[in-house]
C-alpha cells in the first residue's frame, strides 16, 4: 500500500505528516521536492532515530504548497498542532528583560518582558538584558538622576520630589518642554549606547553633593557609579557601525546540537543565549524551525548572522530582517567565536543530558523490549488510595518518551465509599477511557496499575467493556514498601527484573510518582484544614447540614464529641454513622502520620 502511494507522490515543495498504525502524526517534515524527500525514508539507507521512526510509519499525508517559504510555514503550525514524536521539542523559555521608555501620558522607564513580539511593535525598547538584576538597577539609577514621574496617580499638590528637584510636576504645574526634551534626548541617548551620558551625569550628583557636604549621597553614588561602569563594561567589537544584530553559532555531536545566540547591540557584547537540543532526523532542518520559533519570542535585530547550512531565504522571508552568511572579515570572526561557545556548551552539558537519556528514552525502550511492544511512547500509570480507611482517590501519571508529562497529570474522588481495591480501579479505568474515547485524546502504549492480579484484572474487564485493546502490567511492591515485582497482564507471569538495571530504575521511579501525586492529594484534602472541606467528603452531608453542623458546633472536635442523638438532630442516622467513622479514621490516621 505505501508502496503504491509512493509513486503518487508529486515533485513539488510541501509539507509531509509521518503517521502510527493508529493514526498519530510522529514527525511532521518540509521538501523543496515531496517525491524525492518522503521516499528518501524507504528507499534509501536510514539509521539511528530515523530507522527507528521509519519503523513505526504505517502511512503519511502530504500538503502541497507554491514554495518552499510555504511548505516551512505549514510544517511550523502542524508541528505546534500536533508535537510529533520525532520532533525536536522545543521549551517555553521565559523572554529576556527589556528596558522600556514610555514617553506619554508622562516620561518614564521600567523594565518590560513581552513574550509575544506583536505587543511590543511601535514601543520603545532596549536590550536584551540577560541580567535581570542589572536591568532593574538601570532603571532605578536612571529614576533617581532624571525628573521622571515617581508616584502613582496625579496629586492635587507637588510632592518632595518635585521640591528636590527630581521631579517636573506634572500633576499640577506646566511642565518645562525644553527641560523634558533634554531629559528625553540624554536617557535615549543614553540607552542606544552613549555610556558617557550616565556616567557624567552621575559625576555630576556627586560633585553637587559633595560640595553640600552631603558626603553619604555622594557616596551611594559613586558605588552605583563603579557598578554601572562593570554592568556597561562590555566586550567591544570591531564593528562600528552601531547597527543591532545577532551571531547564531551551533556544534552538533552525539546525536545533539548546541546552540550559541550573541547579542550585539550599539557596537558592545551584552550577552548570548545557550540552548542543547536533542536532534531527531534532519538536524539543519530543525535548526531552522528552531531559530523561527526564537524570534517569534524575542526581539528581532536588523541584522542575524548565520553560517552557510542554514536556509536564510525562507528565514528571510518568515522573519522580515536581513540574513548574512559573512565569509571573512569581523563577522566571521564572531560566527566562528559563537560556534566555539556552542561547542564548550555542548562538551559542558553532554554528559548530563546522555546521562538522562539513557535514564529515561533509553530505560522506556528497555521496557519496549522486555514486554514485546511494538512502540512505546505513552505510559498511564494509576495509584489508588484509602482516604482514612472510608473513602478512596486515584491518581494517574504520564510518562512520554520516559519522562513525566505533568500536564496529562490526573486525580479522582471515588465514589466507592469502602476500601475496595477492585471496584475503585474499574471506576477510575473507566472515566479515564470513556473520557479519552469522547474527546478522541491520545492513547496510551501502556498502562501499569500500582498492584498485583486484582487490580490488572479490573483493569482488563473495564478497557474490554469499552473495546479498547492495550498492554496493562502491574507494580508490586515488597514488605518494605519497595518495587519488587512486574507482573504481565497478559499471561500473569512475572517478568524478570535486573534490580540494578535501567529499565526496574525506571519502573521505581514511575511507581514512586504515582504514589507521591495520589498522597499528595490526601494531603491537600486534609490540609485544607477547615470543617467545611472535611465535612464535604461524608456522602449525605449538603450545603444545607454542614451549615448547621457549623452553626451549631463550631469545629470538628465539637461534633466529633457530640453524642449521636444530638447529630440525629440534624443528619439521619446513617449519615451519623458515617461521620463519626469518618472522624475516627482520620484522627488514627494522623496518629500513624506522626
Amino acid at each position: 500500500m505505501l508502496e503504491d502511494k509512493l509513486k503518487l507522490i508529486p515533485h513539488l515543495p510541501g509539507s509531509y505528516q509521518m503517521k502510527n498504525k493508529d493514526g498519530i502524526i510522529i514527525y511532521v517534515g518540509k521538501a523543496k521536492d515531496l517525491y524525492k524527500r518522503v521516499n528518501s525514508y524507504f528507499k534509501g539507507t536510514v539509521t539511528g532515530k530515523t530507522r527507528k521512526m521509519v519503523s513505526e510509519i504505517a502511512d503519511f499525508t502530504y500538503i502541497v504548497t507554491n514554495s518552499e517559504t510555504e511548505a516551512f510555514i505549514a510544517e511550523i503550525n502542524l508541528i505546534k498542532e500536533y508535537n510529533p514524536k520525532y520532533n525536536i521539542l522545543l521549551k517555553d523559555d521565559k523572554s529576556y528583560p527589556y528596558i522600556e521608555y514610555i514617553s506619554k501620558p508622562y516620561p518614564k522607564v521600567k523594565v518590560s518582558r513581552y513574550l509575544n513580539i506583536k505587543r511590543r511593535d511601535k514601543k520603545l525598547i532596549f536590550g536584551p538584558y540577560p541580567n535581570a538584576y542589572a536591568a532593574r538597577r538601570i532603571v532605578r539609577l536612571i529614576n533617581r538622576l532624571y525628573p521622571l514621574k515617581k508616584c502613582e496617580g496625579m496629586p492635587k499638590q507637588v510632592c518632595l520630589y518635585y521640591h528636590i528637584g527630581e521631579c517636573l510636576g506634572y500633576c499640577t504645574k506646566e511642565v518645562d518642554q525644553d527641560k523634558l526634551k533634554t531629559m528625553e534626548n540624554d536617557i535615549l541617548s543614553f540607552l542606544r549606547g552613549n555610556d558617557k551620558i550616565l556616567t557624567d551625569k552621575i559625576k555630576e550628583k556627586m560633585n553637587s553633593y559633595a560640595e553640600s557636604l552631603n558626603y553619604e549621597m555622594a557616596k551611594e553614588l559613586k558605588e552605583e557609579l563603579n557598578y554601572i561602569n562593570i554592568v556597561l563594561t562590555r566586550q567591544k567589537v570591531e564593528l562600528h557601525d552601531f547597527i543591532n544584530r545577532d551571531i547564531i553559532g551551533y556544534y552538533l555531536d552525539k546525536g545533539h546540537i548546541a546552540v550559541n545566540i550573541l547579542f550585539i547591540r550599539n557596537n558592545k557584547l551584552i550577552g548570548s543565549h545557550n540552548e542543547l537540543l536533542t536532534i531527531k532526523l534532519d538536524e539543519i532542518e530543525e535548526l531552522n524551525f528552531y531559530i523561527l520559533n526564537f524570534y517569534e519570542r524575542h526581539e528581532v535585530p536588523k541584522e542575524i548572522i548565520v553560517s552557510e547550512d542554514i536556509n536564510i531565504e525562507v528565514l528571510r522571508d518568515l522573519i522580515k530582517t536581513n540574513f548574512i552568511i559573512p565569509e571573512k572579515g569581523t563577522k566571521r570572526k564572531l560566527l566562528n567565536m559563537a560556534r566555539t561557545n556552542a561547542k564548550v556548551y555542548l562538551e559542558s552539558e553532554i554528559t548530563m543530558v546522555l546521562r538522562e537519556e539513557e535514564r529515561s528514552e533509553g530505560a522506556n525502550e528497555e521496557l519496549r523490549v522486555l514486554l514485546n511492544l511494538p512502540y512505546l511512547r505513552r505510559i498511564d500509570t494509576f495509584d489508588n488510595s484509602n482516604l482514612f480507611g472510608s473513602f478512596s482517590v486515584s491518581g494517574m501519571v504520564v510518562f512520554k518518551d520516559g519522562k513525566p508529562s505533568k500536564k496529562d497529570y490526573r486525580k479522582y474522588k471515588i465514589s466507592v465509599e469502602k476500601n475496595d481495591d477492585y471496584h475503585t480501579m474499574k471506576e477510575v479505568i473507566y472515566r479515564r477511557y470513556y473520557k479519552m474515547l469522547l474527546e478522541k485524546t491520545e492513547e496510551p502504549d501502556l498502562i501499569i496499575v500500582d498492584g498485583g492480579i486484582n487490580q490488572i484484572n479490573a483493569t482488563k474487564e473495564t478497557l474490554n467493556d469499552l473495546n479498547l485493546h492495550i498492554k496493562v502490567v502491574g507494580l508490586k511492591k515488597n514488605d518494605k514498601h519497595r518495587t519488587n515485582e512486574l507482573i504481565d497482564g497478559d499471561d500473569y507471569n512475572i517478568v524478570e527484573l535486573d534490580k540494578d538495571s535501567n529499565v526496574f530504575r525506571y519502573l521505581t521511579r514511575i511507581q514512586d510518582e504515582v504514589h507521591r501525586f495520589t498522597i499528595n492529594y490526601h494531603k491537600t484534602l486534609r490540609s485544607k484544614g477547615s470543617i467545611s472541606s472535611i465535612l464535604d467528603e461524608i456522602p449525605g452531608i449538603g450545603n444545607v447540614r454542614k451549615k448547621e453542623l457549623i452553626k451549631k458546633y463550631g469545629n470538628l472536635n465539637n461534633i466529633k464529641n457530640a453524642l449521636e442523638e444530638e447529630l440525629k438532630e440534624i443528619i439521619p442516622e446513617n449519615v451519623v454513622k458515617e461521620l463519626k467513622e469518618f472522624l475516627k479514621a482520620r484522627d488514627e490516621a494522623k496518629k500513624e502520620e506522626k
